[in-house]
């Protein structure tokens, strides 16, 4: 029996929250290639809609732009991004308290700290009912 060989993709970095800034909930989208010529790379797009790429651009560089869903198609799985966490209001406060100058901090320091403190907590404030 012939070998089969193994099944090839594009991938595509997709967040669910796309719409309304990206949130972090990202997945991997793959996208079957079905043919490859020397100018383009086929493939299904949405399960059975076809479509194609550049073929020496997207080998050259391992990705490309592909306009018709305006998101980067990639030869290998991406690394999903990773958003940090944010710091915890206590967390804020004893970074102001760190930096403040009768602890040997700046004055610089200190109001830079202070703004991300009130920051945090007017954000925590709107976002109670």
């Amino acid at each position: 029996m012939a070998d089969l060989a193994p099944t090839e993709y594009l991938y595509e970095l997709w967040d669910a929250n796309w719409d309304d800034g990206p949130l972090g909930n990202y997945r991997v989208l793959r996208h079957e290639i079905t043919r490859k010529t020397p100018k383009r790379i086929y493939f299904t797009r949405g399960g059975s809609r076809p479509a194609f790429v550049d073929r020496q651009r997207i080998e050259a560089n391992g990705e490309i732009f592909y306009r018709p869903i305006a998101r980067t198609l990639y030869l290998a799985p991406p690394e999903i991004p990773h958003q940090p966490k944010r710091a915890s209001l206590a967390e804020l406060k004893q970074q102001m308290a760190n930096a403040h100058p009768d602890r040997g901090g700046t004055d610089e320091a200190f109001i830079a700290a202070r703004q991300r403190y009130e920051a945090a907590k007017a954000r925590q404030e709107g976002a109670r009912p």
